[in-house]
């Protein structure tokens, strides 16, 4: 697959979980783990965009923090409220199979979580307009 073809596939698909998390916010049924699962994913499909847009090899992961410190490691200057959004990487796996601690120091806040991906998808999109690129 052709790098850009892979951030416009990446970003339609961070925009599907972004919609999940957005339905799912004010309903009560939905848990904390299932708001931060979507919020982690399209957090994840956005840095993905981004290193696809620059043709940056990446592996298979959830893992935000190997993606933000590819991006730092290839010129990419991460903005600290991105590199902020690490602590949703628990969301990613670990939380989809196990109860979040209840003595948890900090529980998700789903303000907290929407505004970490609109603030990664302002940034990947003001990067890509910058580059004059839709990818």
């Amino acid at each position: 697959m052709k790098w850009d073809e892979q951030a416009k596939r990446l970003r339609r698909k961070a925009a599907q979980d972004e919609q999940a998390m957005s339905i799912l916010m004010d309903a009560s049924s939905a848990s904390d783990e299932i708001i931060g699962f979507h919020a982690q994913q399209a957090v994840e499909k956005l840095l993905k965009a981004l290193l696809s847009h620059r043709r940056i090899a990446f592996r298979r992961t959830h893992d935000l923090t190997e993606l933000i410190d590819l991006l730092s490691a290839n010129g990419v200057p991460v903005p600290p409220e991105i590199g902020d959004t690490r602590r949703l990487a628990p969301y990613a796996a670990e939380f989809r199979y196990e109860d979040i601690p209840l003595d948890s120091t900090e529980p998700l806040s789903r303000q907290w979580a929407a505004e970490c991906v609109a603030k990664t998808k302002a940034w990947v999109n003001q990067l890509l307009a910058q580059s004059g690129s839709n990818g």
